[in-house]
C-alpha cells in the first residue's frame, strides 16, 4: 500500500481543490439574478447566428482545416521519432539513422510552419471580411431605427457596438475558433499516439480529464461573468465619452471640470476592478490546470520509472525508457493545449458576450419601417391633409390631440405657439420619423404609410434649427447624396439663398474643410449651408423648423428674399418663433396644448385679437400693430 502514497496524495490534493471549485461554483449559482449574471441568448444561439456571416466563406475554411491538419503533424509524429532516437542511442547507436530521424522532424516541422503562415494568411483576409459585412449590417441597422429608438439608446453605446464588439468578434473567427480546432485534434491525436504506444500510461492521462472537463466548466462560468462586466464597464465609458467630449464647452463655461474629472476616474477605475477580476479568473485557472499537468507528469515517472525499472507488464505491455520519453512530450503536448484554453476561453467569451450585445441592436425591430405594398413614388404636389391625429410620445401624454388640417399644393403655412405645443412633432409625423397613434395622414390624397420611407422623405427637404454638418468640405456637405452638381449648379443655390457672400471670401471655396459638426463656421453660416443643401435637391415641400432661430439680424434679412423666393418653389411648412419670418404666409396656425386655437392669415389673426395677436404685441411695439391692422 506504501507503494501508493504518491498517488493517493496527489489524488487527495486533486479532489480537495475539486470540491473547493465546485462549492464556489454552486454559490455563484445561486446568486446569478441577484449579480444579473444569467445571459439572454444562449451560446448555441449566438454561433448559430455568426455561422450565417461565416457560411459564405466555407471554401476558405475548408482550405484553413486542410492545413490545420497537416500543421499538427509536428506535434503528433515528432515525440515518436524523439523516443525512437532516445532508444537507439541507448542500444546500437548509427549516425547515419541519427541523421534521417533529425532530418524527417525538420521536414515536419517546415512543413508544419508554411501551413500555419498559409493558415493564418486565409483567416484575417477571411475574418476581415466577415467582421466587414457584420459591421455593414449593424451599420445599416441602425441607421433603420426611429428617432424615438435613437433617441433611447446612447450615442456611446452604439459606437462600442459598431466598433469594440465587432473587433472581439474578429477575433474569434481570425484566431480563437482555428485554435480551438487545432488543439482539439492534437489532443484526439495525442491520445490516438499514447494508446497506440501503451495502454496503462494512457489510462493514467486519462484520468485527470474527468477533473480538467470539471476545471474547464467552472471556469467557463466564472470567466463568462467577468467579461459580461468588463463589456458592460467598457460601454459606459464610451457612453461617458462621447457625452461629455461633445459638451466638453459646456462644462469648461461652468468651471465643472473638477467634478467631470472625478465622475470619468470612478468609471475608469470600475472598468479597472472589472479587468481585475477578469485576469484574477485567468489567474487561477491556468495555475490549476499547470498543477494537473504537473501531477501528470509525476505519475508518468513514478508509474514508468517503477514499470521500467521491475520490468512490469500491463496488457502485455513494456515500459521502456523511450515509451517514457514520448509520453513526456505527449502529455506536455496534451497539456499546452487545455492551458491555452484559458487565454482562448477569455477571447471566446468576449466575442459572445460581444456578439450577444451585437444581435441585442439588430434584434430591436424598427418601430416606422414600409408596410406591406406600399409603393416607391417620383414626387408629390403637395396637398397635406391631418385628419384626427392624436399621437404621444409617453403613452397616455398627448402632444397631439385630434389636430385636423389641410395644405394646398404651392402653399407657405406657418405653425406657431408655445414650446411643447406640438409644432415641430407635426412636421417630424409628417416625414414619418413618428408614428401617430390615432388619425391619418395624407399626402397629395395618399395615405403616407402607403409610400415607402424612402421615397417619401426624398419629396422633402428640412431646414432644422440645429444644423449638422458633417466632416469634410463645403461642397459635400451642400451635396449629400448627389454626386452629379456642377460648381455653377452648386453657386446657383448659394446665390438663390445668399450663401455665397460668404463662401466667395473662402481660402478655398466650395472645397474649405469644414471640421467636425461645423465648429470652424458661425451659426448663421452653417444655417446658409443647410439652406443651399436643401434647395439643390429640388425638394417638392420644403420644411423650416425653427431655422431661423439662429441667425443674426442681419442674415435675416439676407435671407428674408430668399425665403420668399423659395415660397414659389413648392409647400412649404414652417415652424417659427420669429413672427417678422411669416407674416407673408398664406395660413397660420396658432397650436396650444396640442390642439389649434386659431387659424387664417397674419392680418387676419391680428384682428381676431386672440391669442396670435398676444404673441405678437410681446415682440413689436402696439404702434407697430396699429399699422398692420390697417393695412389693407
Amino acid at each position: 500500500m506504501r507503494e501508493y502514497f504518491p498517488i493517493i496524495a496527489v489524488s487527495a490534493v486533486i479532489c480537495m481543490l475539486s470540491v473547493f471549485f465546485v462549492l464556489a461554483y454552486a454559490l455563484m449559482k445561486n446568486k446569478k439574478e441577484s449579480v444579473g449574471f444569467d445571459r439572454n441568448m444562449k451560446d448555441g444561439e449566438l454561433i448559430r447566428r455568426l455561422l450565417k456571416y461565416a457560411a459564405p466563406f466555407w471554401k476558405s475554411f475548408l482550405l484553413v482545416g486542410a492545413m490545420l491538419l497537416v500543421s499538427i503533424a509536428y506535434d503528433i509524429l515528432v515525440p515518436i521519432i524523439t523516443g525512437r532516437i532516445e532508444e537507439q542511442v541507448k542500444g546500437s547507436f548509427e549516425l547515419g539513422t541519427l541523421y534521417i530521424e533529425v532530418a524527417a522532424c525538420a521536414g515536419i516541422l517546415i512543413i508544419s510552419l508554411v501551413c500555419t503562415y498559409v493558415q493564418a494568411i486565409v483567416l484575417q483576409k477571411t475574418g476581415q471580411r466577415i467582421v466587414s459585412a457584420l459591421r455593414e449590417d449593424l451599420f445599416t441597422h441602425i441607421e433603420q431605427l426611429s428617432h424615438e429608438q435613437l433617441n433611447s439608446i446612447p450615442v456611446g453605446k452604439l459606437v462600442t457596438r459598431v466598433t469594440n464588439d465587432t473587433n472581439a468578434i474578429s477575433m474569434m473567427f481570425t484566431n480563437v475558433v482555428v485554435n480551438l480546432v487545432k488543439n482539439l485534434f492534437i489532443i484526439l491525436g495525442v491520445l490516438g499516439g499514447m494508446l497506440i504506444l501503451n495502454y496503462e500510461l494512457t489510462f493514467m492521462v486519462l484520468c485527470f480529464v474527468p477533473f480538467i472537463v470539471l476545471f474547464t466548466v467552472i471556469f467557463r462560468k466564472f470567466s463568462r461573468r467577468a467579461y459580461r462586466k468588463v463589456k458592460d464597464r467598457t460601454t459606459d465609458i464610451n457612453t461617458y465619452l462621447s457625452e461629455n467630449l461633445s459638451g466638453i464647452k459646456i462644462t469648461q463655461i461652468f468651471n465643472q471640470e473638477e467634478r467631470k474629472k472625478r465622475e470619468f476616474f470612478q468609471k475608469s477605475r470600475d472598468l479597472g476592478s472589472a479587468k481585475y477580476r477578469q485576469i484574477f479568473v485567468f489567474g487561477i485557472f491556468r495555475p490549476v490546470v499547470y498543477m494537473l499537468y504537473v501531477s501528470c507528469v509525476l505519475c508518468l515517472f513514478y508509474l514508468g520509472g517503477r514499470g521500467y525499472i521491475g520490468g512490469s507488464r500491463f496488457m502485455g505491455q513494456v515500459i521502456t525508457s523511450g515509451t517514457v520519453v514520448t509520453f513526456y512530450m505527449y502529455i506536455s503536448r496534451f497539456f499546452n493545449p487545455i492551458q491555452s484554453l484559458a487565454e482562448q476561453f477569455n477571447w471566446l467569451q468576449s466575442a459572445f458576450a460581444s456578439a450577444e450585445k451585437i444581435f441585442t441592436i439588430f434584434d430591436i425591430e424598427p418601430q416606422i419601417k414600409d408596410t406591406p405594398g406600399a409603393v416607391a413614388i417620383d414626387g408629390v404636389e403637395g396637398n397635406i391633409e391631418f385628419k384626427n391625429v392624436w399621437f404621444a410620445y409617453v403613452k397616455d401624454e398627448w402632444v397631439l390631440k385630434d389636430v385636423s388640417f389641410s395644405v394646398k399644393a404651392g402653399e407657405t403655412v406657418a405653425f406657431v405657439g408655445a414650446t411643447g405645443s406640438g409644432k415641430s412633432t407635426i412636421l417630424s409625423l409628417i416625414c414619418r420619423n413618428y408614428e401617430p397613434q390615432k388619425g391619418t395622414i395624407l399626402i397629395d390624397g395618399r395615405d403616407i404609410r402607403t409610400i415607402k420611407i424612402s421615397s417619401l422623405r426624398r419629396c422633402f427637404g428640412q431646414m432644422l434649427q440645429d444644423v449638422f454638418l458633417f466632416s469634410g468640405t463645403v461642397r459635400s456637405n451642400i451635396l449629400l447624396r448627389l454626386e452629379d452638381r456642377s460648381d455653377d449648379e452648386i453657386m446657383e443655390a448659394c446665390r438663390y439663398v445668399n450663401a455665397d457672400s460668404f463662401i466667395n471670401k473662402l481660402e478655398n471655396g466650395l472645397d474649405e474643410t469644414v471640421r467636425e459638426r461645423g465648429n470652424n463656421f458661425s451659426a448663421g453660416q452653417r444655417q446658409l449651408i443647410s439652406f443651399a443643401r436643401t434647395i439643390i435637391h429640388k425638394p417638392d415641400v420644403m420644411i423650416l423648423d425653427e431655422a431661423t432661430a439662429n441667425i443674426d439680424t442681419e442674415t435675416e434679412l439676407l435671407i428674408q428674399d430668399s425665403l420668399e423666393k423659395m415660397m414659389n418653389i413648392g409647400t412649404m411648412l414652417i415652424v417659427a418663433h420669429r413672427l417678422s419670418t411669416i407674416q407673408h404666409a398664406d395660413k397660420i396656425l396658432l397650436l396650444s396644448d396640442g390642439q389649434i386655437l386659431e387659424q387664417g392669415t397674419h392680418q387676419e389673426l391680428l384682428k381676431l385679437k386672440g391669442r396670435y395677436y398676444q404673441l405678437y404685441a410681446l415682440q413689436y411695439s402696439k404702434e407697430q400693430i396699429k399699422n398692420v391692422t390697417k393695412s389693407p
